[in-house]
């Protein structure tokens, strides 16, 4: 708990003591923490005077945003149509395999967790993986470990 609250005390340092910093606030305390914990929630809507109820709108309407301990690294795998078609079910059963969870999970070690979208806006290197930020395009099943271990694999695109 000091911990959590000597960290929401060093970001809120950054930022005026204003509304308007909340998004950014809970942009730096999720990547200090990788998830959002609710004493944070608390004490970020204390000290910059918004309703407790509204931090944690904010904190659960964006996909960005975690209230439960994600791991150090983030795999997100699209399965909108385009990648659904070239292949994102196999890829998908290829990271559970790999990494012993299931989409939505994280490892007991918490270094990965594995998540969907409906759509990344990358359609033309379907299928795509994103791990850390990183755009991996034309993934194949057979290639997941590399993507897992930094290795490059596939087109990349952009980061996001």
């Amino acid at each position: 708990m000091q911990e959590v609250m000597r960290k929401v005390e060093e970001v809120l340092s950054r930022y005026e003591q204003r509304e308007e910093a909340l998004i950014a606030v809970l942009q730096d305390l999720q990547d200090a923490f990788h998830y959002l914990p609710k004493e944070a929630l608390i004490a970020v809507s204390e000290r910059l005077g918004v309703p407790y109820s509204q931090t944690y709108h904010v904190a659960t309407f964006y996909k960005a945003f975690s209230l439960t301990p994600r791991g150090r690294h983030l795999v997100t795998v699209c399965t909108g149509t385009a990648c659904h078609v070239k292949g994102a079910p196999l890829i998908l059963q290829a990271l559970e395999r790999e990494l012993g969870i299931k989409a939505g999970e994280t490892t007991k070690d918490m270094e990965y967790t594995l998540e969907t979208v409906n759509c990344l806006g990358s359609c033309a290197l379907a299928p795509v993986v994103v791990v850390d930020g990183k755009y991996h395009g034309k993934v194949l099943a057979t290639k997941v470990l590399s993507l897992l271990k930094g290795e490059d694999e596939g087109e990349k695109a952009e980061e996001s």
